[in-house]
């Protein structure tokens, strides 16, 4: 019986629809009931004609001026198109006629929202609570609030009481990974996933959840654990897979993690983020052709892809290539153009090519957008020290011990300078504050500088740190 009526139903609709049409056709008045009209206003609002939708609104007010359905329907369409103004004259007519109907409240409620009146959009939320039957997508909204107003602890709250009224709400439990996230509170994440998995073990949302959580506590086993539960209950779950191939990629199964990603491509259409990262896999395994093959794969896909093209770059450099690599690294930094690990690749290419101060120049922007690169600096500096510019390379290196004042190879390497320049006193001193700060470095000195083995004051103040 029950496909009868909704086959009569979708019939009844489509007739409605007909009779109206026909109806502005002959600029005529044809009377309908509240049920037709309604039908026709979802009609046109699937079809995604607010216009359409809203003349017949007004048919049916018309012709039906006590059912607050259409006042609320049209605030609807009127928020949809951003008519605001329209949209609370529309709320306020309803709730005049039908002070107990929730919608009113909850509509309200999303223009006080998208204006960013925070407190009347929750004070509208709270009426529609009291008043309304099924209040889970009612509490997401005042979480989705508290999360506009950046308290994510209240935040929190809602979602956890929107998700105890429905546990199937799959957005619930996204925004509260994404609260979790902000918070930095991963093992209270992992703590309610775990309790949620506990009560309902199909939740495929919760397991992939679970696995981000401990992806970001460098948990990768366990992450790689969830991710697979998600996969065996959602087996076409492709982010699952997806971040199951980065889980791997931490591990440095890059092979494993090649099979997974390319997995993804059974369920959703190949994308740049995939390619890319199946050409970092390849670039990692030193396969450099398959690499460059996929890194290709990807611009080609979204030329805005800055990775990859960095990764063209870096897959010539390892084949010696450097002005080749050159060209791919600055479309690179055309796109990232404060991304020190392309400027880092750069510098290093121009040094290769004995295009010194072009290497100088890229080191520059290094240190200027990553102060914390040891790496940089240490090798920024040597391509001073091998200029003969000995006080740059000394100054160079005092900025980077000003950046780092806990990196113990850069106090060894200041000591090699100040040799170097002669300035014997201020290298010991460094040399202390070297082997206070990690004695067992001290080989670096020698890597640097081997005449420095044969110097009886460096050798005293080492035997003092080293027993």
């Amino acid at each position: 019986m029950e496909e009868e009526f909704f086959f009569e139903s979708n019939e009844d609709a489509q007739r409605s629809v007909e009779r109206y049409e026909e109806m502005l056709r002959n600029q005529d008045q044809y009377f309908f009931d509240a049920g037709a009209f309604e039908y026709i206003v979802d009609f046109y609002i699937e079809k995604n004609d607010p216009v359409k939708a809203l003349q017949v609104i007004d048919f049916a007010i018309s012709q039906h001026p006590y059912a607050t359905v259409f006042l609320i329907k049209q605030a609807h369409l009127y928020i949809l198109t951003n008519n605001h103004e329209k949209a609370f004259i529309a709320l306020q007519k309803a709730e005049l006629l039908e002070p107990s109907e929730p919608d009113i409240y909850l509509l309200r409620g999303n223009i006080f929202q998208n204006t960013e009146r925070y407190d009347e959009a929750l004070e509208n939320y709270e009426k529609a609570l009291g008043l309304a039957e099924s209040t889970d997508e009612i509490l997401l909204q005042m979480a989705y609030v508290y999360q506009s107003m950046s308290d994510y602890e209240n935040a929190i709250t809602y979602i956890k009481l929107s998700l105890e009224q429905n546990m199937e709400n799959q957005d619930g439990l996204y925004e509260l990974a994404f609260c979790y996230d902000v918070l930095d509170k991963q093992e209270e994440s992992i703590k309610f996933y775990q309790q949620y998995i506990d009560t309902d073990p199909y939740s495929y949302a919760a397991w992939y959840n679970l696995g981000n959580s401990f992806h970001k506590l460098n948990l990768f086993e366990k992450a790689i654990d969830a991710y697979d539960y998600a996969i065996l209950i959602k087996e076409d779950f492709s982010s699952a897979y997806f971040n199951k191939g980065n889980a791997l990629v931490q591990l440095d199964k890059y092979d494993e993690a090649i099979d997974v990603y390319k997995q993804t491509f059974e369920y959703e259409q190949p994308n740049a983020d995939t390619y890319c990262a199946i050409g970092e896999c390849y670039e990692k395994l030193e396969k450099m052709d398959e690499a460059r093959s996929y890194y290709k794969k990807s611009v080609k896909m979204d030329p805005k892809m800055a990775d990859a093209w960095f990764g063209i770059g870096v897959t010539l450099n390892f084949e010696e290539r450097y002005f080749e690599s050159l060209h791919f690294y600055k479309k690179a930094i055309d796109l990232e153009a404060e991304n020190s690990d392309f400027w880092f690749a750069m510098a290093d290419a121009y040094y290769k090519l004995g295009q010194i101060d072009e290497s100088i120049d890229a080191y520059e922007k290094v240190l200027e957008f990553n102060p914390l690169d040891i790496e940089a600096w240490l090798d920024f500096s040597t391509v001073l020290y091998e200029q003969g510019k000995l006080l740059e390379a000394s100054e160079t290196m005092a900025e980077a011990i000003k950046n780092n004042p806990e990196a113990a190879e850069l106090y060894y390497r200041m000591v090699a300078y100040l040799f170097a320049l002669g300035s014997y006193g201020d290298a010991l001193g460094y040399l202390e504050t070297a082997l206070t700060t990690d004695p067992d470095k001290h080989y670096i000195l020698f890597e640097y500088l081997p005449q420095l083995q044969d110097n009886s004051a460096i050798l005293n103040v080492i035997n003092r740190y080293i027993r």
